[in-house]
């Protein structure tokens, strides 16, 4: 049996788990320098785990979301940086399998993608749309069937890392800011200036970077459906997934080392209940909140795949964002509850029971793709949609 064989008789739990321990051992090394998890995804590679939602037709496992987002849960209870680079890469490769059917060339490079496990970044941010993914200000220009495009994107995840780049743009220079295309650029089809530098409170080994990106490509691959598309029925639902699933990790993580510590102390002093006890009691319950969350938009966004019309749907839209705000909102509440338990042992660094990485990292789920924007756009569909209260979903 084949190596490729070997691994893919395990499961993807199996496999996650493997690479999960080798990002572990390097998280806090990550997190201090603020460098690439280069071992972790060196061991999601190794798993060939890059790939394994794309059909298998083309080189994949066929992987549904929610095994997908298992993954991401496994890895956000290792390294943080990792489980974000893995997810993020997951929801384009979601956008190019679910919206470039029948395109030669995006099959292709899926075809490519899984047998030399690459990693895709995504350029959407830009500099003066103050953070709106769903307007462009940068204009793709075509040339006699070859794609030039000039952006000045203030964030271009693990972009320095990444084997290819899918970019948001207009349609062409006199297209509407709303009216846009997403184009997958080659690590040789492009150069990255970079304009800034990626040093924050946490999330610090997703390389962050804003950089301005200058391309050119054939026109071949642009994604043949427009952005508006993509991000509805795909991006936006799938980001709030992958996200939760890997914020849940974090927040597990957290919750395992605060139930290790009250154990321990349960163990000095046997027949006393441990006064983190009952905080760790509130956590728990927590948590299976936030799994709930995450595990009942997986069923909804499962149901719906196919349906262009469940997927433009309000309702589930507002479903979408409310498992977003409700997951990172009550991530917080939770670490916090485990920092509590374990005190001066779960503030410091380096003992096992550290929880500051967690708790950094964790304060990022609000902003990416802030919490207010959000609500914002809930808000607006709420004042004409009915709120569904069925629990049959």
């Amino acid at each position: 049996m084949t190596v490729a064989g070997r691994i893919e008789a395990l499961t993807l739990a199996e496999r996650a788990r493997r690479a999960a321990k080798v990002a572990g051992e390097f998280a806090d090394a990550v997190d201090v320098d603020g460098r690439f998890p280069s071992e972790g995804m060196a061991a999601v590679k190794a798993e060939r785990l890059m790939g394994i939602m794309v059909r298998p037709d083309l080189g994949g496992e066929g992987a549904s979301m929610t095994e997908v987002a298992d993954v991401c849960a496994i890895f956000g209870q290792a390294c943080a940086a990792t489980a974000m680079t893995y997810a993020m890469h997951q929801i384009q490769i979601a956008s190019l399998a679910d919206h470039a059917v029948g395109s030669a060339w995006h099959e292709a490079f899926l075809r490519r993608l899984c047998d030399q496990q690459l990693l895709i970044a995504s350029a959407t941010s830009e500099a003066g749309i103050g953070g709106n993914l769903r307007n462009s200000i940068c204009a793709i220009e075509t040339v006699d069937g070859t794609v030039i495009l000039e952006k000045d994107a203030t964030v271009i995840s693990y972009g320095a890392h990444a084997d290819a780049i899918m970019v948001t743009s207009r349609r062409n220079q006199d297209a509407a800011h709303s009216d846009q295309v997403a184009t997958v650029f080659l690590n040789d089809q492009y150069t990255l200036e970079q304009t800034s530098v990626w040093d924050t409170l946490g999330m610090r080994g997703t390389c962050s970077d804003g950089y301005l990106f200058r391309g050119k490509a054939p026109a071949e691959q642009i994604l043949p459906k427009p952005f508006a598309e993509i991000a509805a029925q795909s991006m936006l639902a799938v980001s709030h997934l992958l996200w939760g699933a890997l914020w849940y990790g974090i927040a597990a993580d957290a919750v395992t080392r605060a139930q290790a510590f009250v154990k321990a102390a349960a163990k000095r002093n046997p027949g006393q209940t441990p006064p983190g006890a009952l905080r760790l009691a509130e956590a728990s319950n927590l948590l299976q909140l936030v799994k709930a969350n995450v595990v009942a938009g997986l069923k909804q966004f499962e149901t719906c795949k196919g349906d262009p019309d469940a997927l433009n749907a309000m309702s589930f839209s507002v479903a979408m964002n409310n498992i977003k705000i409700g997951t990172s909102q009550t991530i917080l509440t939770i670490i916090n509850h485990c920092m509590l338990i374990c005190g001066i042992a779960g503030y410091k660094n380096g003992t096992p029971f550290s929880l500051g990485r967690h708790l950094r990292d964790a304060h990022s789920a609000q902003l990416m793709i802030s919490n207010d924007r959000i609500l914002g756009n809930t808000s607006t569909m709420l004042l004409v949609n009915k709120q569904d209260t069925s629990l049959l979903g």
